[in-house]
């Protein structure tokens, strides 16, 4: 058994559905169907750091901490959408992530901001562990993960918006049949520019370039959607 699948099944606590998708819901079911706020991680609420294993590395990005609780403070789903497969290439397992996780919760907690759900895929690209084919419904940009979450959550997906650094972020939005994607300028954001910018098609708005700050703006016309 490899380092990550030790730690796998180590860690009794882990969230993991039968994909082994980490599924982790701090709220119940909302009576009535709406819009969400989902973000990835790496590049765009913390600094980039390929396959983050170590707390001490956390650094969130300028203003995601503020955005992140204004969504809160106007009623809006915030939910965490991350591809982790550093757990399945065995340089980390499930304890590490949920550490690093910890960590960024308690930093940007500073500013009264929080996450009511998160979601994280441990699978390679092209398939699961040890799988050369099918490839993962769950990693972005597989739908799989805002999928699961709104059926947890009662979301409407069709006027919810993605945020992220890479265009599989945005595509993931799109095949989830969200209404916008946003493209932050950090972590791969400046490579994928151009990537996002054609996805844009009817039905899904496409933002491209500017910081995550900048949602702070533009929150209360998701909430008039509420």
């Amino acid at each position: 058994m490899g380092m990550a699948g030790q730690e796998q099944e180590d860690y009794a606590e882990a969230p993991l559905d039968a994909e082994r998708v980490w599924c982790e819901t701090r709220r119940s079911p909302l009576e009535a169907p709406r819009p969400a706020l989902f973000l990835d991680r790496d590049g765009t609420l913390i600094e980039l750091e390929p396959y983050l294993s170590e707390p001490g590395k956390v650094r969130p990005i300028a203003g995601a901490g503020r955005m992140i609780a204004r969504a809160n403070a106007i009623g809006l789903p915030v939910i965490v959408i991350t591809n982790q497969s550093g757990i399945d290439r065995g340089y980390y397992g499930w304890a590490a992530f949920a550490a690093v996780q910890r960590r960024l919760e308690r930093l940007i907690g500073v500013e009264g901001a929080r996450f009511d759900a998160v979601y994280a895929c441990p699978h390679l690209p092209g398939g699961r562990a040890g799988e050369q084919a099918p490839g993962s419904l769950y990693r972005k940009p597989g739908p799989g993960m805002l999928l699961r979450a709104a059926e947890v959550l009662n979301l409407d997906l069709r006027r919810s918006w993605v945020v992220g650094d890479a265009a599989s972020d945005l595509e993931a939005g799109l095949r989830a049949g969200l209404c916008r994607g946003w493209l932050v300028p950090t972590g791969y954001g400046a490579r994928d520019a151009e990537a996002a910018r054609s996805l844009t098609g009817a039905g899904f708005e496409v933002v491209v370039g500017r910081p995550i700050e900048a949602l702070i703006g533009e929150l209360d016309d998701l909430a008039a959607a509420l």
